[in-house]
């Protein structure tokens, strides 16, 4: 019976064909390959580039219809271009969600101005909105439950294995604050410009921090997905292979 041996090629795979394990595995095994390849983006989350132009677009027609035809039409006017909005991503069968919250929201600031009889009011509910975030994000923080963390993984179906590990949840927890940050100075600004009636400006300054603003955070949050990320990595290569002896053992004891 002849012996057949395998002798390598200068490629480092054999002549039958077949190709070495890299580090214990096949190169089909690269860790996370599909779960990354399928996970939604932040901007896809916010309906992508067109989602961030139509979110500007009900705020920029309400000041603009304000300044020409008065409260009424503005306020009609903004609620049309959101419904609008809605329609047009429905028909080209783009994400609607961000459409809906954002008519949601414009229907809300529109009733309160409607309410009041005055301009300023369309832009209260996302003063407010601004400070419940902050709250909410800190106080993530404090119970040591960074929704930063907790929303990423959650989208990626990653688990929570990051919350044992004191370095991955320092990063979650310096990008949860910066996010809170973003609430906390628009509701400042916002908030100072509402009570000098200076309603232009307001409209300025929601656009302004808005996604821009928002964006410059989200790199925090791409910064601690990393680190978080090449952290656990680490120690899963570090961690020991049980043997089926020590294998058997803890099962008994168990």
């Amino acid at each position: 019976m002849t012996e057949h041996s395998e002798r390598p090629r200068s490629d480092g795979g054999t002549e039958d064909g077949t190709e070495p394990a890299e580090n214990g595995r096949g190169r089909e095994d690269s860790p996370d390959s599909d779960s990354r390849e399928t996970a939604p983006t932040m901007l896809d989350q916010m309906g992508g580039v067109s989602g961030l132009l139509y979110s500007s677009l009900p705020v920029v027609v309400f000041v603009l219809a304000n300044s020409a035809f008065g409260l009424t039409a503005a306020i009609w006017s903004a609620v049309g271009s959101a419904v609008a909005i809605a329609v047009a991503r429905l028909v080209r069968k783009e994400p609607i969600q961000p459409a809906i919250s954002g008519l949601f929201a414009v229907g809300v600031a529109a009733f309160l101005a409607y309410r009041t009889g005055s301009a300023k009011d369309f832009f209260l509910f996302g003063i407010w909105t601004s400070l419940v975030y902050f709250v909410v994000l800190a106080g993530s923080v404090v119970v040591r439950w960074p929704l930063a963390g907790v929303v990423w993984n959650l989208l990626t179906g990653s688990g929570m294995d990051w919350r044992k590990n004191k370095y991955s949840r320092l990063g979650y927890d310096i990008a949860t604050l910066a996010l809170a940050g973003v609430f906390a100075a628009r509701f400042v600004v916002q908030r100072w410009l509402y009570d000098e009636d200076l309603t232009g400006w307001l409209a300025f300054a929601k656009i302004a921090m808005g996604y821009p603003l928002y964006g410059l955070a989200l790199l925090v949050v791409v910064w601690a997905v990393r680190r978080s990320d090449r952290r656990l990595k680490e120690l899963a290569t570090e961690r020991p292979v049980e043997t089926d002896a020590e294998v058997e053992a803890r099962l008994r004891v168990e």
